[in-house]
């Protein structure tokens, strides 16, 4: 397997740690030599996103994915119909920005709630409301299942197969989907069925994104202490041949969490180290 080279790749700015303006950030991702970027909804919202976008295309990056979607379960109804209209606006900037595909974290269980089914129920009521709009705009809806950790709070699906099923049970057998999956090696490197799900992603022509970092051991933070490729016990090489034997053509995308040591380093320092382990880690 080819080595990657930082063109074949994309850094999240949320790898960045927040550091600096996003202007700065698209700079710094395009000098060191990077295909992409995946701009944080935070950094972008509310902000005048044409200009940005601009910046974006003028530096010579593809947008990969618009990263995050807001969860969609609620305990009430007029909730969930309150953050289905927050995707809606994200999808909109996405659109300005030319993202290939929103990244959609459906969300845990609702507050209060223990009703796990429900808030799947309602997380594949809201992105079938969702798809629509997407296709309209030209953005893919990526859905992207969490490490079963985050079930609670962040997502009701943390299977491949169970975001497969979602994407199937929503817009059914099409031979261009507009409802794909984003494999985020950190989420599902422990599945015992990761190479059949993949296999299967490929098959459907789901695979809408591809993340890279690493599972470090001892993890001190399951949400923000996510290692440098290489640093970890993921086999990441594997999973991205997976991948590629699937199908999949996009960008490598780089995205780490990581409060106490990466975001703590210059940036210059953080997408170097990028760009080498992602020639010898991936």
């Amino acid at each position: 397997m080819m080595a990657l080279n930082s063109g074949q790749c994309a850094v999240n700015t949320a790898t960045l740690g927040f550091q600096c303006p996003i202007e700065q950030s698209i700079d710094a991702i395009a000098a060191a030599g990077f295909g992409g970027i995946a701009p944080w909804r935070r950094e972008v919202e509310g902000q005048d996103v044409p200009v940005i976008a601009k910046r974006i295309r003028d530096a010579g990056l593809k947008v990969t994915g618009y990263c995050r979607s807001t969860y969609l379960p609620s305990p009430t109804r007029g909730g969930l119909l309150a953050n289905i209209e927050s995707n809606r606006r994200a999808l909109e900037d996405a659109a300005i920005l030319g993202a290939q595909s929103l990244v959609m974290v459906v969300g845990g269980l609702p507050a209060g709630s223990k009703d796990i089914a429900g808030a799947r129920s309602q997380a594949a009521d809201g992105v079938a409301q969702l798809l629509e709009h997407g296709k309209r705009l030209g953005v893919k809806i990526a859905l992207e299942p969490l490490h079963p950790v985050y079930t609670a709070e962040r997502s009701c699906v943390t299977l491949l197969s169970e975001a497969l099923d979602m994407c199937h049970h929503i817009e059914g057998s099409v031979p261009e989907p507009w409802l794909g999956v984003c494999v985020d090696v950190y989420h599902v490197w422990w599945d015992p069925n990761l190479a059949r799900d993949i296999a299967r992603a490929g098959r459907e022509k789901r695979i809408t994104g591809f993340h890279v970092c690493d599972w470090l051991v001892p993890t001190q933070d399951v949400l923000n202490d996510r290692g440098m490729m290489g640093d970890g016990v993921i086999d990441i090489p594997s999973i991205r041949a997976q991948v590629e034997k699937a199908g999949y053509k996009g960008l490598t995308e780089v995205e780490i969490f990581s409060a106490q040591n990466w975001w703590m380093k210059p940036v210059d320092e953080i997408l170097r180290t990028c760009v080498e382990r992602l020639a010898t880690s991936v």
